[in-house]
């Protein structure tokens, strides 16, 4: 099973934000169909998302390039399941590939392997190894709940159970459908990319350490982890929908209205809490990461480098995403038909 960074929030961080962790084994990928759930808001609502989402640097796209001198780096955002146009995105890449000195994902093809074994030697890294476990976190009624959605993604409840929370609310985030489809052991883009980097002579690289990225994932409070599991319970949608509206707004390159319609989610249904959670996980999930992506970029690319970067499609627009940071680096960055 693969355990995907993606959806952690149900409503609140989306599949085109962050990179799956555990390598995938197949080749499926879901074929669900669904409700566009932005337009079966109201007008207002919809255009206040929009204005919000025009307003952030780069709000639509998923191939870029950045040219600093002779330094060139290309940028695409993924979608780390699988989906229709999977292939045909990667054939569009495959030149770069071909032509990169130096290609970075979010976690190499080399340490995903390496984080693989981490999690299989040391299951506390995701698992509730003492003290109590979720029926007893969560109370009787959002257990049983819990353990209805998970077995709905082809998740045993004894193995729900000790689920350390934060990682429960990331197999929450993608709907039943998807997950019965294939999704959790399909090959996405990122690993698709690993492995023709790989097979082109030129390994990818990563754009962070995943130790630092698996205590990162253990400093959130227990009592948020919690209570965004509650909140994701609790949002009376169709995770099916929710999953069918983030995949095709991701093809339809429209990124940062997702983002702003995720923030919208978390707040209209979560409130105050599902305000401050979003907040904390886009602080320390795309920002923070962001930057610290930017910081290795730039101690490690040198003049006149070829370089290509796949990464969650929601680390490129706002003012703290990847191109921006970019910008502020002394590159120009363009848009590149996909």
């Amino acid at each position: 099973m693969k355990f995907p960074w993606s959806a952690l929030l149900a409503p609140a961080i989306l599949a085109v934000t962050l990179a799956a962790p555990v390598a995938a084994q197949g080749t499926g990928g879901a074929t669900c169909d669904g409700a566009d759930l932005i337009d079966t808001l109201d007008p207002d609502t919809q255009e206040t998302l929009r204005r919000e989402a025009t307003a952030m640097p780069h709000p639509e796209g998923l191939l870029w390039q950045a040219t600093r001198g002779d330094t060139v780096i290309d940028i695409f955002g993924t979608y780390h399941f699988r989906h229709r146009l999977t292939d045909a995105h990667l054939d569009r890449l495959a030149p770069m590939i071909a032509a990169a000195d130096k290609i970075y994902l979010e976690v190499s093809s080399e340490d995903q392997t390496a984080m693989q074994r981490a999690m299989a030697e040391n299951p506390s890294l995701m698992f509730i190894t003492e003290g109590p476990t979720l029926p007893d976190l969560l109370g009787e009624q959002d257990w049983q709940h819990y353990r209805e959605e998970m077995q709905a993604r082809m998740i045993p409840g004894f193995m729900a159970a000790k689920f350390k929370p934060l990682w429960a609310g990331m197999m929450l985030g993608i709907g039943p459908c998807e997950a019965q489809s294939g999704a959790f052991e399909a090959k996405g883009i990122d690993m698709l990319v690993g492995e023709r980097a790989r097979d082109a002579g030129t390994p990818s690289r990563s754009l962070e350490d995943f130790e630092d990225l698996l205590t990162l994932l253990d400093s959130f409070p227990m009592d948020d982890q919690i209570e965004m599991i509650r909140m994701s319970l609790a949002w009376p949608g169709d995770m099916n929908d929710l999953s069918y509206t983030i995949r095709e707004r991701y093809l339809s390159e429209e990124i940062a209205l997702t983002l702003a319609f995720s923030r919208y989610v978390s707040e209209e249904f979560g409130g105050e809490a599902g305000a401050e959670g979003f907040a904390m996980v886009e602080d320390l999930l795309l920002e923070k990461r962001n930057q610290g992506w930017i910081e290795r970029l730039d101690a490690q690319v040198t003049p006149g480098d070829h370089v290509l970067i796949a990464v969650g499609a929601g680390h490129l627009p706002g003012d703290v995403g990847i191109l921006r940071l970019l910008e502020q680096a002394g590159y120009t960055v363009s848009r590149v038909p996909l």
